[in-house]
């Protein structure tokens, strides 16, 4: 079937929750001890802006923002699962996520990744992000890469 949806919720949905725990290890993986420097900028609570992407009916994706600055959103906590990676997914959760920012009139964007999510990386450069010097909280963190992005 191979059917997508985006569905909108919170950082309190069950399945945002069981990705983020997926999302977690992967990245541990890739980056070992350094996440214990990250792990505190990636603490996501009370959000009201998520987004869970469904395969066929399955949650296999996530992505959320919360507030920057006045003017700003950031984005937080992207993940595809493994299994359903190279199908778009991630362009299409980043998509949704600024279709909400712009319905809430925030003009920019901005988010961070690391350098070993080459995949990561591609996707902002494709999407039309910016690459920009790191913004607080990650400036002075080694493997972090920002980007930013004027909503239209």
């Amino acid at each position: 079937m191979n059917k997508i949806e985006l569905q909108r919720t919170t950082s309190a949905s069950p399945d945002f929750r069981t990705l983020i725990i997926a999302l977690d290890a992967d990245l541990r993986a890739k980056y070992g001890e350094l996440m214990n420097l990250y792990d505190q900028h990636n603490i996501i609570e009370q959000i009201d802006t998520v987004i869970i992407a469904l395969l066929d009916g399955q949650p296999i994706g996530c992505g959320c923002f919360k507030p920057y600055d006045p003017d700003t959103v950031e984005v937080k906590r992207m993940y595809v699962a493994p299994q359903a990676r190279g199908k778009g997914i991630s362009k299409l959760i980043l998509g949704g996520l600024e279709d909400w920012a712009k319905e809430l009139n925030f003009p920019f964007i901005v988010l961070e990744t690391g350098t070993k999510q080459i995949e990561a990386i591609g996707l902002y450069h494709k999407m039309g992000y910016l690459d920009t010097p790191p913004y607080a909280p990650y400036i002075d963190l080694p493997d972090s890469v920002c980007f930013r992005k004027m909503l239209s």
